[in-house]
This record gives structure tokens, C-alpha cells and sequence, in this order.
């Protein structure tokens, strides 16, 4: 990590890649994938391990969330639906981060309702004309491919559009507090023209492709900010010990001693939940619930930790050096990409819902009826939370 720290600073473009192809070069994207595709062939605990030691060294909740969207949003979405072609086309650059990328869901008018997208494609001789535009979409200034959600037929679908094609634009949004050394941007599609083999996935499997890529993200993205909340709890530990007050060490105090107790009650929690996803991907299970629910968790628990870590320090935990007010503003990002923590809430009583609807058979698992339950949303627009 020597090296990883005499990068240029945060907040620069140049220095976001920089730090991503960084982490590529020491095989960090490798994780849960073939060795046949180019992966390390180990499993998701091992991924968790990795983005773990990451988080924790690079203290960079924003490099974070760059390495999740260009593996859940681009690589993993090849592996799981892109033809051999595909794969053998594009995955060896992004494993390696020759090329950069993501996924674009989120609209000006659209966000966790994916049946209200309005981007639109258009099948031609000539390849697929896309319309439309994206926001907020993380990696885009850095990104050299991104995976476009569009209605093609009126039915979802997946096209891979590259920063060089005709009639794309990818800009670069205003800077935001929270994450901010993720580049964030706009994608504007003006009869953007795309070869034919750029489509990714069947017409019409876009939602399912949608489901399982923030299933993904939802159950790791915290595995490398769970590292972060490790270093954050040792910090005040530390400072506890040393601060004094009335005579004694700051931690003899009984409102600061539970305050650090449940800062570890939390980082435990989130270990559990990342490790509990990736052992039950490792199991062939489907996580959409556990996902969801490990998701709001953990990102309520990295804000109420980041409050108390700077309420502890008192003035200290406002000097910048010290990052606390700098996790503050992270931890409330946290609350808001991958789905925020009301719709999570909301998906886990519409999942709660339609597992005890359709739990009544021993050898079907929890996390199978939940995904089904999703899948027949998305066909029926049924929503078990109202029906």
C-alpha cells in the first residue's frame, strides 16, 4: 500500500483511475471468478477477505465504490449473461482495468423504479441506436464501457456502450460530499449507434440482469467499508485511551465505553452479514434478500458509528487529517447508492411478505422463494406489500 498512498490526491480524474488500475495491478479483481476467465478460481469469503485488508489500508470509501460498480456493473454481468465472445472481447481488459466500467440505471426522472427507465434502443440493420439519459452514474469520467439499461421493444434490455461511440457523451457531474474521490457523471445518448453483438443478454432480460448485478453489490460493497469501520473503531479506542479526563483515560467513562461497545457490536454485524452473503453465493443460493437486508444494515451501522466515532473525539474528530467528518459525509452517501435505505426496507417486507406466503415446502430455501417472489413482481407488477 506504499505505493497505492503516493498516488496523486483524491478529487482528480486522472488519480481515480490511477487508484482503480492500481488495485487491478495487485489481482484485486480476480476474486470469485475462474481461473478458465482469468480469475485467482477462489470464492466470495475470499473476496470479502480482500476488499476487507483494502478498506482498511486505503481508508477510501469512494475507490470502494468504483472497484463495486466496475465488477457488479460490468464483469460479473459478462460473466453471468455475455456469449463466449463476449467474454473472450471484453473481460481480460476489465479484469486488468485496460478499460473501465460500470452499469447506468439511474435517470434525471428514474430511480429505483426500473419500469419507469426511458432510455430507449432501436434495432437497425446497421446495429442498435440508443436515446436517452443517464445521472449520477458512478465511474463515468473514468469509464471506457458502461453497461446501458434500455427499452428495446418496450422490453428492458442490456447494451454495452463504449465512451468513443457516436452520439455518446459522458460528463462529469458536480463535486459531491461523500465518496468523493468516485467519479460521478452524466450519460447523454443522441442516436448513439452501436454494433449488433453490443447487446448483453437476451431483449427483455434487463430487469432479472438488473436484480442479480445490485444483488451483488448489495451483499459486498460493504465488505471493503466494514475494513474502513475496523480502522475507524481502533482510532477511537486509541484516543480514548489517551484523552484524559477528571483524573482518568476518556474510556473510563461509562457513555463513552458504551458508545465504542457498540461501535464493535456493529462492525461485528456487518463482518457477519458480508461473510453470510458469500457463504451462501458460495452455496449456489440466492441472496436477494439476505443482500438487501446486509445492505441497510450496514449502512445505518457506518453512519451511527461515524457519528459517534467524531462525537467521541470531540474537536479532534474535526480536523480533516483525522478523516471522521470526512466518513460522516461518506456514511450518509452509503445511505443512498445500491438502493437507499428506504427502498431496501421496502424490499425486505415485500421479500418478508412473499416468503411467508409461499414458505411451505422444507427443502425450498428462504432465499430461493424471496427471488422468485422478485422475479414474479417484476413479470405480474403485483407488489406483495400492498396486495
Amino acid at each position: 500500500m506504499t505505493q497505492y498512498q503516493q498516488l496523486p490526491p483524491s478529487g482528480d480524474i486522472h488519480a481515480s483511475k490511477q487508484r482503480l488500475q492500481y488495485c487491478a495491478q495487485e489481482n484485486l479483481l480476480k476474486h470469485a471468478i475462474s481461473t478458465q476467465l482469468g480469475g485467482h478460481g477462489d470464492g466470495f469469503q475470499d473476496l470479502v477477505k480482500a476488499h476487507l485488508i483494502l478498506g482498511k489500508l486505503c481508508l477510501d470509501t469512494g475507490l470502494i465504490l468504483s472497484i463495486n460498480a466496475h465488477l457488479w456493473g460490468s464483469v460479473f454481468p459478462l460473466i453471468l449473461y455475455g456469449s463466449e465472445q463476449q467474454k473472450q472481447s471484453w473481460l481480460p481488459a476489465l479484469l486488468s482495468a485496460e478499460l473501465i466500467g460500470g452499469h447506468a440505471i439511474t435517470e434525471p426522472q428514474t430511480g429505483s423504479d426500473i419500469n419507469a427507465i426511458e432510455t430507449r434502443a432501436i434495432s437497425t440493420e446497421a446495429g442498435f441506436v440508443l436515446n436517452g439519459h443517464k445521472r449520477f452514474i458512478t465511474n463515468t469520467p473514468i469509464a471506457d464501457v458502461l453497461l446501458i439499461y434500455a427499452k428495446l421493444e418496450g422490453k428492458l434490455s442490456a447494451f454495452l456502450v463504449k465512451q468513443t461511440d457516436s452520439g455518446a457523451n459522458f460528463t462529469n457531474s458536480p463535486n459531491v460530499t461523500g465518496c468523493s474521490s468516485a467519479t460521478m457523471g452524466d450519460i447523454i445518448l443522441q442516436d448513439c449507434l452501436i454494433p449488433l453483438d453490443r447487446q448483453l443478454g437476451k431483449t427483455g432480460a434487463g430487469g432479472m440482469m438488473i436484480q442479480s448485478a445490485l444483488e451483488l453489490e448489495r451483499a459486498f460493497i460493504f465488505a471493503g467499508i466494514t475494513g474502513i469501520m475496523q480502522w475507524q473503531l481502533e482510532q477511537v479506542i486509541q484516543y480514548s485511551r489517551n484523552r484524559q479526563s477528571n483524573g482518568t483515560h476518556l474510556g473510563a467513562n461509562q457513555a463513552i465505553s458504551h458508545k465504542i461497545a457498540e461501535m464493535k457490536c456493529r462492525l461485528e454485524t456487518c463482518l457477519l452479514w458480508a461473510n453470510e452473503c458469500a457463504r451462501l453465493k458460495g452455496a449456489g443460493r440466492r441472496i436477494s434478500l439476505a443482500s438487501a437486508q446486509a445492505k441497510l444494515y450496514s449502512s445505518e451501522a457506518f453512519l451511527q458509528s461515524s457519528l459517534d466515532a467524531a462525537q467521541i473525539m470531540g474537536a479532534n474528530g474535526l480536523i480533516a487529517e483525522n478523516k471522521m467528518t470526512t466518513l460522516v459525509q461518506d456514511a450518509m452517501a452509503s445511505r443512498l447508492f445500491s438502493g437507499s435505505s428506504e427502498i431496501l426496507l421496502l424490499h425486505c417486507v415485500v421479500l418478508g411478505r412473499g416468503l411467508i406466503a409461499r414458505y411451505k415446502s422444507n427443502d425450498c430455501y428462504p432465499a430461493d422463494i424471496a427471488y422468485n417472489c422478485t422475479y414474479y413482481m417484476y413479470k405480474t407488477g403485483v407488489n406483495y406489500a400492498t396486495s
